[in-house]
């Protein structure tokens, strides 16, 4: 039996050997992942005659290995990628780079597949596997547009990231390193890669210098959406980001020539319960557990500030990406149609997807006039009710059940208080003020480009 074949030709305003460069980079496999589509990435070495990438995919509740051979390297023009094991009885991806001209070019995708089964596997899974190839490449080619324009004129920076494997770092790192950055992770264990070093702030340790380094992206921190917040649970929150926090900043400012910036997460936990009040980020903390972390977090900085480094104090809305955080977590309830209001849903949430969180961040590291705290969270904050039935809506779902609040806080008890129930909306227009433009403003826009659900329920 013959293979299909897809086909997905765009053009891009780059030179052919700007587009292929973003290929070769590290993180780009993982980058181009839709983020409907659960990808985990073990071995990516960039594409060369003989390399290999490996990596996992979920159908349905199976994990599934695939590995892919590179070969048919044509610098500046063409890879192949021919799956060695994997879903597919054949696969075969072809990497086009053609030249148009002055400072554009055309990639073009082919994929040559046999499904498994034979004739009976084509007949139901045919039309499945056409619908996903045309989702996906959409998806990579928009992506890659936005990158490469995104990227024009600017020189490779380098950067230390701390919380490169939490929800906002899984999606950062392989965004700043296709931009061509020198990244750097900082992790607690044992450095296993060449771009990872150790740091242990419950122990004081940091086994990197950030003499010369160009900026550092703080992140890491004790989830708290959890659980129950027991004795313990608040102390690991409060000593993970204010340790850490205090740890950068001091290691920053022992700099002879320390980092021009320190991005440091805070939350919009900052404000605390606040009801319909639309909140600036003068507006002063809350009088709750999660209002005292984040201001004690923003003053552990102290030191990286008065040595004359610029700090921005990230006050992160909830992020959305269906692998992880708030939305995860919740996604596999609403698919049941299992999706519940909480509380009475009028509460406030302050969310932002992850594009626009990706893209806040590279907008701080490159605007040096932004300083000091700023909400980072889309500029229409959704009531809990348009939360559940948007997700409902982008799914095709029903919405029909609720949780009562009385059952929150006996199930979850502080936490589901300050988390669940509380009632945070804040005004992103310092944000918008200094030049940011979003790529979802409402949470319906935000659901469907998540789940790659553009043109509605399917």
């Amino acid at each position: 039996m013959k293979p299909d074949v897809f086909l997905k030709r765009s053009s891009f305003p780059a030179p052919v050997e700007e587009l292929f460069a973003w290929h070769l980079r590290p993180g780009a496999l993982q980058r181009l992942a839709p983020p409907w589509e659960w990808v985990e990435v073990g071995e990516d070495a960039p594409p060369g005659e003989g390399s290999r990438a490996v990596f996992r995919i979920r159908a349905g509740p199976l994990k599934i290995r695939w590995t892919a051979v590179h070969s048919g390297f044509i610098q500046g023009r063409q890879f192949i990628d021919t799956q060695e094991r994997g879903p597919f009885s054949h696969w075969q991806h072809t990497h086009r780079f053609i030249p148009e001209g002055g400072s554009s070019c055309a990639l073009e995708d082919e994929i040559r597949y046999r499904l498994r089964g034979g004739r009976a596997g084509r007949m139901l899974m045919g039309g499945f596997i056409r619908r996903k190839l045309d989702r996906m490449f959409e998806y990579r080619h928009r992506i890659i547009r936005e990158d490469i324009v995104h990227s024009r004129g600017r020189k490779p920076i380098s950067v230390v990231v701390t919380g490169a494997s939490g929800l906002i770092g899984h999606g950062l790192v392989p965004y700043l390193t296709t931009q061509g950055h020198i990244v750097t992770r900082l992790v607690r264990g044992v450095p296993q890669r060449r771009d990872e070093a150790h740091w242990n702030p419950d122990r004081g340790e940091f086994d990197h210098t950030l003499e010369g380094t160009d900026a550092v992206i703080h992140l890491a921190g004790e989830p708290i959406g959890t659980g129950k917040w027991s004795a313990g649970k608040k102390s690991d929150i409060i000593k993970s980001r204010v340790a850490g926090t205090r740890l950068i900043a001091e290691q920053c400012a022992a700099c002879k020539k320390p980092p021009a910036t320190l991005l440091c997460a805070s939350a919009v936990g900052f404000y605390g319960d606040r009801g319909d009040s639309l909140l600036s980020e003068d507006a002063g903390r809350g009088g709750d557990f999660i209002s005292g972390v984040c201001a004690a977090w923003e003053e552990a900085a102290r030191p990286a500030i008065d040595r004359g480094i610029r700090v921005v104090f990230m006050r992160i809305g909830v992020v959305l990406h269906p692998q992880g955080g708030a939305l995860g977590r919740y996604l596999t309830p609403a698919r049941l149609g299992l999706g519940g209001i909480i509380g009475s849903g009028t509460q406030y949430i302050s969310w932002i997807s992850m594009d626009d969180m990706i893209g806040a961040i590279d907008h701080f590291l490159f605007n040096p006039e932004i300083s000091g705290p700023v909400n980072v969270a889309a500029p229409e904050p959704a009531r809990n009710r348009e939360f559940v039935e948007s997700l409902a809506g982008a799914l095709g779902r029903p919405a029909a059940f609720s949780l009562p609040a009385c059952l929150i806080r006996l199930t979850f008890g502080q936490m589901g208080r300050e988390v669940l129930l509380s009632s945070t909306r804040v005004s992103t227009q310092k944000l918008i003020d200094s030049g940011y433009r979003f790529r979802h403003v409402s949470i319906g826009s935000a659901f469907r480009a998540l789940l790659g659900k553009q043109n509605g329920p399917g």
